[in-house]
């Protein structure tokens, strides 16, 4: 009889750690900002042009269900608001308030910082391989997601 596999044997069990580590931290410098990583993919998808609860929850592979209730709880805190497009009326567009709008490049540049402080020590060749190989893998375990558009 073998023995069977541990705990550490498994990429998967390394591979969580790793991620629960990178969000634990950078989750507890976007909460001095009173912001949570979930909000911050929203704030930055917005910023970036995503302006529909459709087009976040796309960009961000979640459900838009949860995009609306993340929205909610930004427009409470007054980062982001909901506006009719003058162009449809079925169509509401997500609009970064002046406070979301400043706060945006603020916790871009803690991502950032997150981010060097885990993946700093990899030279930009072996930080793009790695990059290729979590989308090839996730990208294999999952359908492709629609083109990524503004």
């Amino acid at each position: 009889m073998t023995t069977p596999s541990g705990l550490h044997d498994h990429l998967g069990y390394w591979l969580r750690r790793l991620s629960d580590e990178v969000h634990s931290r950078f989750e507890a410098e976007l909460g001095r900002h009173d912001v949570t990583v979930s909000q911050w993919g929203v704030m930055v998808s917005v910023f970036h042009g995503h302006d529909t609860t459709k087009a976040v929850a796309a960009h961000m592979d979640i459900d838009p269900g949860a995009v609306s209730r993340l929205v909610d709880r930004l427009a409470a805190k007054d980062l982001l608001r909901r506006e009719p497009d003058p162009a449809s009326r079925r169509t509401v567009r997500l609009v970064l308030t002046g406070r979301g709008q400043a706060l945006v490049p603020v916790l871009a540049e803690l991502a950032d910082r997150n981010d060097a402080h885990y993946f700093g020590s990899l030279d930009p060749r072996q930080r793009r391989q790695l990059e290729e190989w979590i989308r090839r893998l996730v990208g294999e375990a999952h359908p492709a997601a629609p083109p990524d558009t503004p």
